[in-house]
């Protein structure tokens, strides 16, 4: 029996509903393509039907949502089981705590217009948190989390767009890292969580969301370490402009491929490589095939350290890890205030081996 399209289409004005809960899920490090997905399916449901809950998308939107650069179904693999590998952890009142996985099912498949598609659906144990929310929840519009460069920016406004209202937040230090998804080993001293995360949002926020945001910390205990932050949270109008899905996956790249995909993926083609090295190809996508094997090479060799060997998704975590650098690279290029980048490579290079310092850096009881 054919499976019939009901692909649902994003409109400019898309709404994230979030209930409190889910916004506080804790130890949560998804990548940004993660994290993108997932307030991408958020925007797709209707809260007040739990009908909703499977989400279907055309295949070559989702490589685009996922920035792939080859439509190409082991890639397709792996991001499904990394997706329903995704877990929230939610702290109870009596102290313990509840984990659970975010979705339950992952598929791919053919529509009656001859069109691919995936569909994904949550899992039960988070219905409640995400379908018929009386009460203790919030709302933002899609166009709010597109151009942020991040997963910790997207959570950064989501954390701060909850208590908007208030127009004040204060976070312990602990909770904030949790929240927003930096590692225990990441960022240790204060002046580098200042300004490779606090400055970082802070800007981000500033350009291209609804809200702004200052900050100040709050400081304890007879050496004055700091143990929280205060934000001041104001609605901002001076945002660049409003981005819509369907403008976002026009800005990626053309999908690469050679053949039609239903060919490929029956076959599985394998296109002819440019690098020696498989791995150092499939890195170099992140790059936009930008770098030599060699650069490539040592690259990787920072990869390693920041990502390591520790799960069956390293791959695709040192993919998406690039990614975001690689992001961060053509932010710094783009911008008209400071001096013309001479070498492209050499600042890479050093955002990678500025996060490896980072991650030595000294004890947190100093800030």
């Amino acid at each position: 029996m054919a499976i019939k399209n009901k692909s649902q289409k994003i409109s400019e004005n898309n709404w994230i509903v979030k209930s409190n809960t889910l916004n506080e899920i804790r130890n949560n490090y998804m990548t940004s393509s993660q994290q993108r997905f997932f307030i991408i399916y958020q925007s797709k449901i209707n809260p007040n039907d739990i009908k909703s809950r499977k989400v279907e998308i055309e295949l070559e939107d989702y490589v685009r949502i996922m920035q792939f650069k080859q439509l190409n179904k082991t890639r397709i693999e792996e991001t499904a089981r990394s997706l329903l590998r995704l877990t929230a952890t939610f702290k109870e009142p009596d102290g313990g705590f509840t984990c659970c996985q975010l979705f339950k099912i992952f598929k791919l498949f053919k529509g009656t217009n001859d069109k691919w598609y995936v569909s994904i659906d949550c899992h039960d144990e988070i219905l409640p948190y995400m379908f018929e929310l009386k009460k203790y929840f919030f709302k933002y519009q899609l166009w709010n989390a597109l151009r942020l460069n991040s997963g910790n920016q997207v959570r950064m406004y989501e954390i701060l767009k909850q208590c908007e209202h208030a127009g004040v937040r204060e976070i312990s230090i602990n909770d904030l890292r949790e929240f927003i998804g930096i590692g225990k080993d990441e960022y240790l001293r204060w002046d580098n969580f200042k300004a490779r995360v606090l400055d970082v949002c802070q800007q981000a926020l500033s350009e291209h969301t609804d809200i702004k945001f200052t900050y100040e910390p709050i400081k304890r205990g007879k050496g004055g370490k700091i143990v929280a932050i205060k934000f001041n949270i104001q609605k901002n109008n001076n945002y660049i402009d409003q981005l819509t899905l369907g403008e976002l996956l026009e800005m990626q790249p053309e999908i690469e491929q050679e053949e039609p995909y239903e060919v490929q993926y029956k076959l599985e083609q394998v296109k002819e490589m440019r690098f020696e090295n498989e791995n150092l190809e499939f890195l170099s996508e992140a790059c936009n095939g930008e770098f030599t094997e060699e650069q490539m090479d040592i690259i990787k060799s920072f990869l390693v350290k920041l990502v390591p060997f520790d799960s069956k998704t390293y791959q695709t975590d040192q993919y998406d890890y690039l990614l975001s650098k690689y992001k961060e690279l053509n932010y710094r290029a783009k911008r008209q205030d400071l001096a013309p980048l001479k070498n492209r490579f050499a600042y890479l290079k050093s955002l990678l081996e500025i996060e490896i310092k980072n991650m030595g850096a000294e004890d947190e009881t100093k800030w």
